[in-house]
């Protein structure tokens, strides 16, 4: 007889402030925030010395030197160093795929609580060099003699030294993100205005949620920082449509610095376990994962016509509404990222869109949201996008505003590099 399958509880989350690159945290390393992040997890839910299930954790931007960062984090967080980790990376859902991995394993009576993360820095890139001097390199440390291994140094010419870093462009198309969401909201007829609207909206509620206490038990002190440093609750529209398009110069363009997400740093955890795991501690539960769904979009053309790069959430939410029996109106917070306003507009206009639900769908229109109930306490554009630590971000605000409200439904939706999105429904 299979085993039924166990409610898993969000019990809090922690992390860093998130800071603009190449600047608070200009010379911290992934692993020096995700341990701090994850530290303060640990210290909140008296967790030191104690072992838990599995942490899970990754990273977009990583030092080849990294490749042990979640475990190398999880034993300098005060955990039990018996508790196991890996890492994983799917671009801005890292942490979210995170939650859901260590969810299904909580579910299933693998484990019974586990730490679910994420951190990037966009100031500690890698910087890589040719092929030329790789194989030069190599073929210099397996040299016997001063003599061989001189003569491999004399073939290294000085354009061979030219660094490299990582881009931010799609590999099949050498087009950024912020590009495909302009031609997103050219197709999609998103105006500048919106966008604007929009990037006003999440920094006022974000100004606000650090205002009133909200962020206070969520959000630790790291490198002489408290608050996230990208929020500007005094901007306004006039000062939003004062900035020059980012990605199209044209007059066409609409996406601004303004209204897209900043290069940011930053480092999120938060903590999952069963029920009786969370009640034999005395840990009150905030919320609970009830479905989770990934979605991928072909938005290089390789099979028919291509997708909008950022369109995968409006593909894995119906299919996460159909499968749970829930309408899109059904949830009284969406936390949608804000990889760009523009990109949220989109999934918004698609949703409500009776042809598009109709053609890639096969359904009815999901129809509009309340836009009061989107990202109450604001989102990516304000707060920053530390790419891998965004998921865990949204599923500690999220849980946490569940709590306070008693009861309710919350549902996350998450775009991501590769054409692909993540998506969650939490329950209290």
């Amino acid at each position: 007889m299979a085993t039924p399958l166990r409610r898993v509880a969000v019990l809090g989350g922690t992390r860093i402030p998130f800071a603009r690159a190449n600047g608070a945290y200009n010379e911290a390393s992934n692993q020096d925030m995700l341990t701090a992040a994850m530290s303060a997890l640990v210290g909140r839910f008296q967790l030191k010395d104690k072992k838990i299930g599995e942490v899970a954790a990754g990273a977009v931007i990583k030092h080849s030197r990294a490749r042990f960062q979640s475990r190398e984090s999880t034993l300098g967080s005060g955990l039990d160093p018996t508790t196991p980790a890996y890492d994983l990376q799917r671009a801005c859902g890292t942490s979210l795929s995170a939650v859901a991995q260590l969810a299904n394993r909580i579910a299933l009576g693998e484990i019974d609580s586990a730490i679910a993360g994420g951190a990037d820095s966009a100031s500690d890139i890698p910087l890589g060099y040719g092929p030329k001097l790789q194989k030069a390199v190599l073929k210099m440390s397996r040299g016997r003699t001063f003599g061989e291994k001189l003569s491999t140094i004399g073939s290294v010419r000085l354009s061979d030294l030219k660094p490299t870093h990582p881009g931010i462009a799609e590999p099949r198309t050498g087009m950024s993100m912020g590009q495909h969401c302009e031609e997103m909201a050219k197709e999609w007829q998103v105006s500048r205005r919106e966008q604007d609207e929009l990037a006003l909206a999440s920094h006022r509620n974000a100004a606000a949620a650090w205002k009133s206490g909200f962020f206070d038990d969520l959000v630790i002190e790291f490198s002489g920082l408290k608050n996230d440093n990208n929020v500007r609750g005094d901007t306004s529209l006039e000062k939003l449509a004062s900035l020059r398009n980012a990605f199209d110069p044209s007059p066409a363009g609409t996406l601004s610095a303004g209204n897209s997400s900043p290069l940011t740093d930053g480092a999120s955890c938060v903590l999952l376990a069963s029920e009786d795991w969370a009640r034999s501690h005395d840990i009150p539960m905030q919320a609970f994962i009830t479905h989770t769904e990934t979605a991928a979009v072909d938005f290089v053309g390789m099979a028919g016509p291509k997708e909008g790069m950022l369109m995968a959430p409006a593909y894995a939410v119906p299919r996460m509404l159909d499968r749970a029996g829930m309408k899109l109106q059904d949830f009284d917070i969406y936390e949608i990222h804000e990889a760009f306003a523009a990109q949220v507009l989109c999934t918004l206009k698609a949703w409500e869109s009776e042809k598009f639900c109709k053609e890639k769908l096969h359904r009815s229109a999901l129809g509009p949201i309340e836009r009061s109930k989107m990202n109450p306490k604001g989102s990516s554009v304000a707060l920053g996008h530390p790419f891998a630590a965004t998921g865990a971000r949204i599923v500690a605000t999220l849980a946490k505003q569940l709590a306070e409200r008693g009861a309710g439904r919350g549902l996350i939706s998450i775009c991501a590099a590769g054409g692909m999105g993540v998506t969650a429904i939490l329950e209290r």
